[in-house]
């Protein structure tokens, strides 16, 4: 069962009242941009509780995630839609990370201990905080800012993209790490599912509305 956030919540009440509804004007009523907007439509509309029609809008099933497409969502997996992933190593610099995640065009980067193993994760928000609290330089090793293992939330390749999906709407991050157990405990960075993931997988289904 998906738990829908607050904001998932008032999208519902928004399709109920007004739907068929385009998502530029639920945006409009919620005052987000449609970027923002887009992964709690594709959230709704994977989980059944919304459909979603090309030159029509969004419109409330009454469904939840019972429905045939719902279940169609359920059988593809992680591994299915998953990027390659982006990593540095947990002595890697600040500065050296940083661009890293400029060139890739990424929000978030995978940080790896010595062995190549899942160490923590780095965030743009992560950068920023640091540069604004001015308690890191550039030459200070990313592990020092990093969101540290065991506080990391992650994905395999054989859960499914709803589940996947639903964690990145509940602890609000940009991507989750693909990972693989493998000796001791230790988790293996195979992959990446991001927000993106979500998105383009509800185009190539059934188109943008």
């Amino acid at each position: 069962m998906v738990d829908l956030t607050e904001r998932q919540a008032r999208i519902i009440e928004i399709v109920k009242k007004n739907g068929p509804i385009s998502g530029e004007e639920i945006a409009s009523q919620l005052k987000l941009s449609r970027a923002a907007l887009r992964p709690h439509l594709s959230v709704l509309t994977m989980s059944g509780h919304l459909e979603a029609r090309p030159r029509v809008g969004y419109y409330y099933t009454g469904k939840t995630e019972n429905s045939l497409f719902a279940r169609t969502l359920r059988k593809i997996k992680v591994k299915d839609v998953k990027s390659i992933p982006v990593v540095v190593k947990e002595d890697t610099s600040v500065y050296d990370a940083a661009v890293s995640l400029i060139l890739e065009d990424t929000g978030t980067i995978f940080v790896l201990d010595e062995d190549g193993y899942l160490a923590g994760v780095v965030s743009r928000k992560d950068f920023l905080r640091s540069c604004i609290g001015g308690t890191t330089t550039g030459q200070m090793p990313v592990g020092f800012i990093m969101n540290r293992m065991p506080n990391i939330v992650t994905t395999e390749p054989e859960e499914d993209v709803l589940e996947a999906a639903r964690k990145i709407m509940e602890y609000q991050i940009d991507s989750l790490p693909v990972v693989r157990q493998v000796k001791d405990g230790k988790l293996k960075v195979i992959g990446r599912f991001t927000k993106t993931s979500i998105t383009r997988l509800m185009t190539e289904l059934g188109g943008e509305i």
